[in-house]
């Protein structure tokens, strides 16, 4: 073999070696090589209820799979946001009575296509009491609202618009919480560069990318809802995603202070608890009647992630979704009062109608 055949053939080589290498930053996803005690959690050590589900095809859905499923976690109640009104939720609640009647809550949603028509206010209302009426357990408000609603002028609802105020105090009325969802993470609305924690997130789902127009700058969208919140007192308002502050838990525990009417959900934000254990850990014993369990997608196998970074004090594990935090989880460890609190004793405080037997100590 001659030297030249030889070096067109190590630069081949060289090339292919060069070519194994390449990698996005999507892929790149090293197995730790580190040894330590581990205590994976399939099944909550407490019957829990989950406050933060959607199920949109409730009304025709075989609920016997979704409840067997549930066995599974040790969940006893689901919370099915995604009701809507009228005959869609009825429809819901019939599926629910005939078969599951005590294992699920169904939340009632409002349409806020025609804000600023006469009476609309007044409207919005009555059709929310004739559907709690119908077995409604609460009011579930979407991200649209301070995002994509707009009113009959084109112009963008504010959160603490005051012709919604008659569907807040209806509920407050009523004795029914309100699970509200308002804005995303605050990188959504940052620079999209090597600064961003969301970058591989916002690379993946490009339309999830805000701005200061688009629609509005995330500071006032949370503000709209902090000062919705105060005006309507006698309204109890369970946070969604913690209100965005999982990774700022001094201003949550400032604005629990100041909002006593204020919970809050973990759903979507266990990952910010996993990576700062101590402080976490601090923040659920010092604000224990609070804080409720929810999860938002209905994905059975990431339940255990969370089971375990509340339940144990296990070290560095991987969290199931890297767009979502690329660093390693750690257990809170959480005294078991505190878990029977987040699991199900503040649920069934907010919550009208739920079955206590199935709960121990109710």
């Amino acid at each position: 073999m001659t030297r030249k055949v030889l070096l067109t053939l190590s630069a081949a080589l060289f090339s292919s070696f060069l070519a194994s290498q390449e990698m996005g930053f999507e892929e790149y996803n090293p197995e730790s090589t580190l040894v330590v005690p581990g205590n994976p959690v399939t099944r909550a050590k407490f019957p829990f209820i989950d406050v933060h589900s959607h199920h949109f095809r409730m009304p025709t859905q075989d609920l016997s799979e979704l409840v067997a499923a549930m066995d599974t976690l040790n969940m006893a109640v689901m919370v099915n946001l995604s009701g809507g009104s009228g005959d869609h939720l009825k429809g819901a609640m019939e599926n629910v009575k005939k078969h599951y009647p005590n294992r699920f809550v169904v939340f009632a949603n409002v349409d806020f296509d025609s804000v600023g028509t006469p009476g609309w206010g007044e409207r919005a209302a009555a059709q929310l009491e004739a559907d709690v009426a119908n077995g409604a357990s609460g009011l579930k408000i979407y991200k649209s609202l301070g995002l994509r609603n707009n009113d009959i002028n084109g112009n963008r609802i504010a959160v603490d618009d005051p012709r919604l105020d008659p569907i807040w105090e209806k509920c407050g009325e009523l004795g029914i919480p309100v699970l509200i969802h308002s804005a995303d993470p605050r990188s959504f609305w940052d620079p999209m560069d090597s600064l961003n924690e969301r970058w591989l997130e916002l690379k993946l789902r490009p339309r999830r990318k805000r701005s200061d127009t688009d629609p509005a700058p995330w500071q006032q969208i949370i503000d709209e809802q902090h000062r919705m919140f105060k005006k309507h007192p006698e309204t109890r308002f369970i946070n969604a995603h913690m209100g965005w502050y999982a990774n700022d838990l001094g201003t949550l525990s400032t604005l629990l202070d100041e909002i006593p009417n204020m919970y809050v959900g973990i759903g979507a934000v266990i990952a910010e608890l996993g990576r700062q254990p101590r402080r976490a850990r601090e923040f659920f014993i010092a604000y224990q009647d609070r804080v409720v369990f929810g999860k938002d997608a209905w994905q059975p196998g990431e339940y255990p992630t969370y089971f375990r970074v509340l339940e144990t004090a296990d070290e560095y594990f991987p969290y199931y979704k890297k767009y979502h935090a690329f660093w390693a989880m750690y257990g809170l460890d959480l005294p078991d009062p505190v878990l029977r609190k987040l699991y199900y004793e503040n649920a069934l405080k907010l919550l009208p109608g739920v079955d206590r037997s199935l709960f121990p100590n109710p």
